[in-house]
């Protein structure tokens, strides 16, 4: 009896450490936002306001490393209580999920290769093109709409993205400025960026519809963050390169909203 008296207890102590845990999804292989160390760990950008998000709520925080195009069912079913994963917040995606505030705002660029004909945006529209897209994105979104007459190939990573550029399988990849800036400094000598904005986007948290006390708070997370300078700080540790590139090309930089 007292053996079971003690199992019982125990069962309903760890259940109540899981249930006070915040769950919090990502997809681990974009950075400097989130991605795997060289110890094995979760970090970024977007790790850190997790852990922000977490202490405010005083809840242990636990990261689950999910492919991108499985975050949004993962929220709606209650796997995790928070995506954030450099998720932009769209018209798509609010029919489905609820979002914070933004935190950064950013922008669709093209990467092509060095010998492409491209040099536009416009160029995109002619007969013929072959479009790269990372499957579940805004660029795949985008491409969709505005490129009728292109042949679009829809890509579960990064890596594949950019050599279909690197290569010359394909005459653009669509993605957002900072990873098209970092793929381009990567491979330099075979590819070229163009960074003016197909359209600007902002990238928020993204919550289970309904859970209103949740997002007031994560809300009051990233207000202070702006205001104290943590994303300041989080910029200086984590993308000081990123920084100085946007500088030099006059744009402002992803943590600048206004």
């Amino acid at each position: 009896m007292l053996r079971s008296f003690a199992l019982t207890l125990l069962l309903t102590l760890c259940a109540c450490t899981r249930s006070n845990k915040l769950i919090i999804g990502t997809d681990a292989t974009y950075p400097p936002f989130e991605f795997v160390d060289a110890k094995g760990q979760i970090s970024g950008v977007d790790i850190e306001v997790g852990r922000e998000i977490g202490k405010a709520l005083g809840r242990e925080v636990e990261f689950r490393n999910i492919n991108f195009d499985g975050l949004v069912t993962a929220l709606r079913t209650g796997s995790v209580d928070l995506v954030i994963s450099s998720m932009t917040a769209t018209p798509e995606r609010r029919q489905s999920i609820d979002f914070s505030e933004p935190y950064v705002k950013t922008g669709l660029a093209v990467l092509v290769a060095n010998n492409s004909t491209v040099q536009s945006a416009a160029d995109l529209k002619a007969p013929g093109r072959k479009v790269v897209v990372r499957l579940g994105t805004t660029g795949e979104s985008w491409a969709r709409e505005n490129l009728k007459d292109a042949k679009i190939i829809a890509l579960d990573a990064d890596v594949s993205c950019v050599m279909e550029v690197v290569n010359a399988s394909v005459d653009a990849w669509i993605y957002d400025q900072l990873s098209i800036m970092n793929y381009q400094s990567k491979y330099a000598g075979k590819t070229r960026a163009l960074l003016a904005p197909l359209r600007e986007e902002v990238w928020a948290i993204g919550l289970k519809q309904g859970n209103d006390e949740l997002k007031t708070k994560v809300n009051e997370v990233l207000t202070r963050m702006h205001s104290d300078g943590s994303f300041t700080r989080l910029a200086e540790r984590f993308m000081a390169k990123e920084k100085a590139m946007m500088t030099a090309q006059g744009l402002p930089f992803v943590f600048e909203l206004k």
